[in-house]
């Protein structure tokens, strides 16, 4: 084995030890990722406030405490509303499943009649009630799961001052903790890891920035089109479709479904429920001609499959975070991909047919009888000659 296969083997390992550390140390790493995340979020603030004459302490201060008050007057704002629209969506259950049996009961007295089995209202309320009753006090869950043992109480603490702390402390060093990185690469490789880099922070800083930009944008507006509407259920249903806007249209098509329905079964009538396709309408519009192309660009290029791929997969290994590693992960594996793409095109094997080295004796084999026979034939003996 030579110096390069070597090399080759032993970054595989470290690849695969540090994957299994974090497979390993997973319970403990989520504060530190949400402090990562927080801290890559505020890094551009922060160096835009350098450059403008104010020191990287004062700057990571002021970056930190308005993440800060913006964290919490959305949970000031959120949750209650929230806990509101749980109460309606609780209260107004039962009648709509009158509602719907009404609606869809020739439907399924079709479906009984061909022998397709169908769910009864009261085992659906049965399932479905006692989950959301425990929904309308998010307050109350939290503060009784949390008071269920000291050990849980303490973990709680320790993530909120944890997080906070490490948060602000990644945020200062950002910058010298890169720059010490950089000086570590061996200088063949430094031109490479960075252009590699560089990419890889172009689409996380999209996404990341971006994408939960137009995500938080999209909820507002569809909650507050909705509102406009009438909808008594807006804010949870815009805010739903807008957070799972990440994935291109799902957000669009779960919106207005559930919008029709809602709009239905509270008005009954057509004319609120082309009001609510022209609320999804109009965000769509929105997104694609001025909140994407000004926020976000198009330097992801994760496809929406990629996404929802990526998502479940690091649910599955490594839990929660493993969902917040998921798509900056899926986004640098696509950077080194497109780098092995560029390789691979500029490569010898790519641009070259293969040489293949035909034996003399195996072509003689080959070649047609016909013309072996004229090739050894007398031209003085061949009467046609």
């Amino acid at each position: 084995m030579n110096l390069t296969e070597s090399r080759q083997w032993m970054i595989l390992a470290l690849v695969v030890g540090a994957g299994w550390l974090i497979y390993l140390l997973a319970p403990i790493l989520t504060p530190f990722a949400i402090a990562a995340f927080l801290a890559y979020l505020g890094d551009p603030i922060t160096d835009w406030l350098q450059r403008r004459g104010m020191g990287r302490t004062i700057a990571v201060t002021v970056v930190f405490l308005t993440l800060t008050l913006v964290a919490v007057v959305v949970v000031v704002i959120a949750v209650p509303l929230l806990e509101d629209q749980f109460r309606k969506l609780v209260v107004t259950l039962p009648s709509f499943f009158e509602w719907a049996k009404t609606q869809l009961s020739p439907v399924v007295a079709r479906l009984n009649e061909m022998g397709v089995e169908t769910l009864d209202r009261e085992r659906v309320l049965e399932m479905v009630q006692p989950h959301l009753q425990q929904a309308t006090g998010l307050a109350t869950i939290v503060l009784g799961s949390i008071t269920r043992s000291g050990v849980a109480i303490f973990g709680w603490a320790m993530n909120l001052v944890l997080i906070p702390v490490v948060a602000f402390y990644m945020l200062r060093d950002w910058d010298v903790v890169v720059q010490r990185v950089r000086e570590l690469l061996p200088r063949h490789l430094e031109p490479t890891v960075v252009k590699l880099t560089t990419d890889s922070n172009a689409v996380l800083g999209a996404f990341l920035r971006g994408q939960l930009t137009v995500m938080l944008a999209l909820g507002v507006i569809y909650s507050t089109g909705l509102w406009l509407v009438g909808l008594d259920l807006a804010f949870l249903v815009g805010m739903l479709a807008g957070i799972i806007s990440f994935v291109p249209y799902l957000g669009a098509i779960v919106g207005v479904g559930l919008g029709i329905v809602g709009a239905l079964f509270q008005f009954g009538d057509v004319l609120h429920v082309l009001l609510v396709l022209a609320v999804f309408g109009v965000g769509q519009a929105l997104e694609g001609m001025l909140l994407t192309p000004l926020l976000v660009g198009d330097k992801i290029g994760l496809h929406p499959v990629a996404v929802i791929f990526a998502v479940l997969a690091g649910g599955q290994l490594f839990g929660f975070l493993g969902v917040l590693l998921a798509l900056p992960a899926a986004s640098v594996i696509m950077v080194l991909l497109r780098y092995a793409h560029e390789q691979y095109k500029r490569s010898e094997l790519y641009g070259k047919p293969l040489e293949v080295e035909i034996d003399p004796a195996s072509a003689e084999l080959e070649q047609d009888p016909s013309e072996q026979l004229a090739d050894h034939s007398d031209p003085e003996q061949d009467p046609t000659a």
